[in-house]
């Protein structure tokens, strides 16, 4: 899986700039981690999801980001990160397709993962028709307990919403959770770097991702259609200290082993069995 390659590479260079002319690689009041997380994730899907290149050639599904969904039975709605549906009507000219979304995000690729990009096929921005999939994107990156509920309950609607709008859809669900023991917050960084020192945070870890990664398992998840609960559940540990210095994956633990349901990659191999299963015929 490149996914999360992609993800580290890409965050390691600081892309994100504030008022106070500092630039950052996470930023909480940005969403640029969340755009790059689902786009690496559309770019393993597209690899390990013959359905679904086979959809997207045939011209019948494009994806949609920020796609506001209803939830029928309560009147709640949510925005979704990102979505894989069918068109509702012609696509905007000034939408962006997927390759050309990739330069605009600055990804950053190997040349392998360039020339495999090359190769895939390019799907489309749409105005969401059907929906098909819908990924929530969250991220733990420092005040690990204070987050903690809220990233609980934003990942726990999310699948309520989905299946809510449709049940028939495939909810999916991405946590990236830090385990460095040192961050250096933005919102504890107020000023001019250049001019000032850093505030640095500290981290009791593992002990802090521990307690995420655990909660984030009491999420539902769901083995039928009519049940409550995500389809399909991964979780991605790094560690970004936010200083400018690499993003780095972490496989070993607390991260879920490559076999393991929570895994990233299983993660992407349940949503292709069940995209497969369910969307063969549309």
């Amino acid at each position: 899986m490149d996914g999360p390659d992609i993800l580290a590479r890409t965050l390691t260079t600081a892309a994100i700039k504030d008022k106070f002319q500092n630039t950052w690689q996470y930023h909480s009041q940005s969403d640029y981690h969340s755009k790059i997380s689902c786009w690496a994730l559309l770019f393993d899907l597209l690899q390990h999801c013959p359905q679904l290149a086979s959809n997207i050639r045939a011209g019948k599904v494009g994806f949609g980001i920020n796609h506001e969904m209803h939830d029928f039975r309560t009147g709640r709605k949510k925005n979704l990160d990102l979505v894989v549906c069918t068109f509702a009507g012609q696509q905007s000219a000034s939408e962006k397709p997927f390759r050309e979304l990739g330069s605009q995000y600055n990804i950053a690729l190997t040349p392998r993962q360039a020339s495999t990009l090359a190769e895939l096929p390019d799907i489309g921005r749409a105005r969401v028709g059907s929906v098909q999939i819908a990924l929530e994107a969250k991220a733990a990156m420092t005040e690990h307990g204070k987050a903690l509920p809220r990233l609980y309950d934003e990942l726990n609607s999310s699948h309520l919403v989905i299946h809510g709008a449709a049940d028939f859809a495939i909810a999916a669900g991405l946590a990236v959770v830090n385990v460095s023991e040192t961050f250096l917050s933005p919102g504890r960084n107020k000023a001019d770097l250049g001019a000032n020192p850093p505030v640095i945070t500290a981290h009791n870890q593992p002990a802090a991702a521990i307690r995420v990664i655990e909660k984030l398992l009491e999420i539902p998840r769901r083995t039928q259609q009519g049940a409550e609960g995500f389809d399909a559940l991964g979780i991605i540990v790094i560690k970004l200290a936010n200083d400018k210095s690499k993003v780095e994956i972490v496989h070993d633990h607390p991260a879920r082993p490559s076999n393991d349901p929570f895994s990233y990659g299983q993660m992407i191999h349940r949503i292709a069995s069940l995209y497969s299963i369910k969307f063969a015929n549309i």
